[in-house]
């Protein structure tokens, strides 16, 4: 259950099985919380057994909506149906625009030691939705830190005050954040005006305007209020801060695929079936 906290809720993350076999921490895409516009699910990978990350996620498709793959620790290779191939280290990144058809795997080259990492799927706009892919890796060098006395912060999509990132949507107006706050230590932020935004503890706990937030936990973040004060306990904390601005349009999704409506769903199924799925060739960006 979800409980409100001046406004927000705050939603423990599910352990689902994914892949092949994987088990993740699921806040977003869950019966609690289907989809928060534009977000579609919030995976979090975090384990050093392998049994529970070494069955990978082999070959799927994915049409209609973006994904983000953040790695903290561990190595995963991506390849796709269109000849792309990434190895994804500590702290690198992937932002990969399904639009029309994409069909790719992610799987660990590792056999032991620590993996963790999130996906994020952010939906596309019906115009953008047969879009020719789109594929952009960088590694973690790519990303800008700022450092303060109380909390260190690394901006992974879009801007944070005069600081940009390497990745910008320009349809949803994505933000997103890695944010370290130092023990007992504050982290103020004012949110976008009109935007929908979340954050996740995924490291340590503390107090969301007094709240407090247990690791494995996203709270909804009321915008209306203009901003939020989030506390590190005495351990410090470490959390994703995302928001972006909502489509406002109807959703229709099946397993990977997210369209406007069920006739958009029957043909993608039927592409895919029918070897007819993937159409564009991606454009490819990597930073070196």
């Amino acid at each position: 259950m979800d409980t409100v906290a001046n406004s927000a809720r705050v939603i423990p993350a599910i352990a689902v099985p994914e892949g092949a076999g994987v088990t993740v921490h699921r806040t977003i895409g869950t019966p609690v919380l289907r989809e928060y516009d534009p977000f579609l699910l919030l995976d979090h990978i975090s384990s050093d057994k392998p049994e529970d990350y070494l069955a990978g996620f082999p070959s799927h498709p994915h049409r209609g909506f973006s994904t983000f793959t953040y790695m903290l620790d561990g190595h995963m290779e991506h390849q796709d149906s269109m000849g792309n191939r990434g190895d994804l280290g500590p702290g690198s990144a992937q932002w990969m625009k399904a639009a029309s058809g994409v069909i790719h795997s992610e799987m660990p080259k590792q056999t032991n030691g620590l993996m963790r990492g999130f996906q994020l799927w952010i939906n596309l706009p019906a115009a953008h939705k047969m879009d020719q892919p789109e594929y952009q890796e960088f590694a973690a060098e790519a990303f800008p830190v700022i450092n303060t006395e109380d909390y260190a912060l690394k901006v992974l999509i879009g801007r944070f005050a005069d600081t940009a990132a390497p990745i910008v949507d320009s349809l949803t107006s994505v933000c997103y954040y890695d944010v370290q706050v130092h023990p007992g230590r504050h982290f103020q932020h004012r949110l976008p005006a009109g935007n929908n935004s979340f954050l996740y503890v995924f490291e340590g706990a503390g107090q969301l305007d007094g709240q407090r937030v247990s690791q494995h936990s996203l709270v909804i973040l009321d915008a209306e209020n203009g901003g939020f004060d989030f506390t590190a306990g005495e351990k410090g904390a470490r959390l994703l801060v995302v928001s972006g601005r909502p489509i406002h349009e109807p959703i229709a999704r099946y397993g990977p695929f997210v369209m406007n409506s069920r006739e958009q769903i029957d043909q993608a199924m039927s592409d895919f079936q029918s070897n007819r799925f993937v159409r564009d060739r991606a454009w490819i960006k990597r930073s070196q």
